[in-house]
């Protein structure tokens, strides 16, 4: 299947098919008439240029008052490309690479950077090729765009920098000759388009984004195992209780548990304790406020994959090029920061969930095991949890918050959003664990209540676990199966609620 690129809005639910399904990607032939007419027009422009122009007959940064001879404007974006790839620390994963590979087309297919059509065409051949650029995490202030890992993006255009291919890490320039392809010149301005832009930062908030909704579901249904394990009690589900603070995510919180637990015996039998702890009581609360985050950052992202966000900005209908700002993150990056602090909380109540399954309360056995003492059961798979838990808390300092001048000056704001994205995605990562810990957890309790039975719903996703990880006797070793829980979670085929 094809995915056209135009100017109509691409979701980060389409992308989430797109890379699902391994759709290929075309330029659709509106898109082609902007870019020839964008590129024709800064041609012409040139021939005629009574000023310096941002990027185009000047040179970067600070630099931005020395003029350039108009023989050096290709070789200007061709030594950009080469002298901002400084990025450093570990590589960005393939799947990352492969969404700023398609956020990048998409701006530049909005015809306001200038570019070649030829440009936009290598980077569909190499998104549809998987021929995926080495990036690195580190280097970008997430202002004047992502330059320096946008840069090791753009490297292999000019038959430089290093991809992976079928599986095996190479030069570009081995992997160009064995398909054929030619290195690319670049044209005024082409390079300066190329690394600026947000599309680090945008790639790693929507590929945060997609995790963060199958996480979500994953705490509805983890979260009511366990409160069913605990023998809790439903009452705080009901919809009056949400109905006089009507927050959506709430709502739908409380109406999605109420919903996986209906049939459960027990739930429905008598319970002999008033109320429950928090973390079983205001899953609703929690959950539902992770919930419309998601929901709020989500729409700030699509809003920022959709726009162009290099530098200058060229109008070709208004005869302007206009030098601003647009490449700056500070829109997405409060926005991650904001919702690794919601995901870092869901692991949070999920961790206290876990120490409650384990305290040896409500007939359920100390640390999970029949026989603690000679057994530790599942004292230190908490450990884990609080550990990663403890670790999410520092990771959550808002990476918004800093700004370090940079460009002699020039560039005296910046948005640090692209440490802000790279930390969200390691909040993600460590959310993930906790819920696969406390699903080890809810299903070795839940093994306590037979001869009573959960719901349908649980109890379908009880059976499918046992298939990957055994009911634990005996000590054995935790690691394992701690591994395997997570692969669980990645894996099951999660069918969405359409509350």
């Amino acid at each position: 299947m094809v995915h056209q690129i135009s100017n109509r809005c691409l979701s980060i639910d389409k992308i989430k098919e797109i890379l699902t399904k391994g759709y290929e990607i075309e330029i659709s032939s509106e898109s082609e008439e902007a870019v020839i007419k964008c590129r024709e027009y800064l041609d012409s422009k040139m021939e005629n240029m009574d000023r310096p122009v941002y990027g185009v007959t000047t040179g970067f940064g600070s630099l931005c008052n020395i003029t350039i001879p108009a023989e050096d404007l290709s070789a200007l974006q061709h030594n950009l490309v080469m002298s901002h790839a400084c990025g450093t620390g570990d590589t960005v994963s393939p799947e990352i690479v492969k969404l700023m590979l398609l956020l990048k087309i998409q701006s530049l297919a909005y015809g306001h950077s200038g570019v070649q059509l030829a440009t936009i065409q290598r980077l569909v051949d190499m998104f549809n090729n998987n021929v995926l650029p080495v990036v690195y995490q580190q280097g970008s202030l997430g202002a004047s765009g992502d330059l320096a890992p946008l840069a090791h993006l753009s490297l292999p255009l000019i038959g430089l920098g290093e991809v992976e291919y079928k599986g095996q890490r190479r030069p570009s320039a081995e992997v160009w000759a064995e398909l054929g392809w030619e290195p690319l010149k670049l044209q005024s301005k082409e390079g300066l388009a190329l690394l600026n832009g947000t599309q680090f930062m945008s790639a790693h908030g929507v590929w945060s984004i997609i995790r963060c909704e199958r996480l979500s579901e994953w705490a509805d249904r983890i979260g009511a195992m366990s409160l069913d394990a605990y023998d809790g009690r439903i009452e705080p589900f009901y919809p009056q209780v949400h109905a006089v603070r009507p927050h959506k995510g709430q709502a739908d919180t409380a109406a999605r548990i109420m919903e996986l637990l209906d049939g459960s015996e027990i739930i429905s039998r008598k319970k002999t304790h008033v109320q429950d702890p928090y973390s079983f009581r205001c899953i609703p609360q929690v959950h539902g406020a992770v919930k419309d985050t998601i929901r709020y950052v989500k729409s700030v992202v699509e809003t920022e994959i959709n726009s162009a966000t290099d530098n200058p900005t060229v109008f070709p209908d208004q005869d302007l090029i206009i030098s601003a700002g647009n490449f700056h993150g500070e829109p997405i990056a409060l926005a991650m920061d904001f919702l690794a602090v919601a995901m870092s909380e869901l692991a949070s109540i999920s961790e206290r969930r876990i120490y409650r399954l384990i305290a040896g309360q409500r007939e359920l056995p100390s640390f999970l095991v029949a026989n603690p003492g000679l057994n530790s059961g599942f004292m230190i798979p908490q450990y884990t949890a609080a550990s990663i838990v403890s670790q999410n808390k520092g990771l959550c300092m808002p990476a918004s918050a800093d700004s370090i001048p940079s460009s002699q000056g020039q560039e005296d704001h910046v948005s640090m959003g692209a440490n802000a994205a790279t930390k969200l995605v390691r909040v993600v990562d460590n959310t993930e664990r906790v819920l696969a810990i406390e699903l080890f957890n809810a299903a070795q309790a839940l093994e306590f209540r037979r001869p009573l039975h959960s719901s349908w719903t649980i109890e379908k996703i009880y059976a499918h676990y046992r298939k990957e990880v055994p009911f634990v006797n005996d000590d054995t070793y935790m690691h394992p199966l701690i591994e395997k829980s997570v692969k669980f979670l990645r894996e099951y085929n999660l069918v969405p609620f359409s509350v």
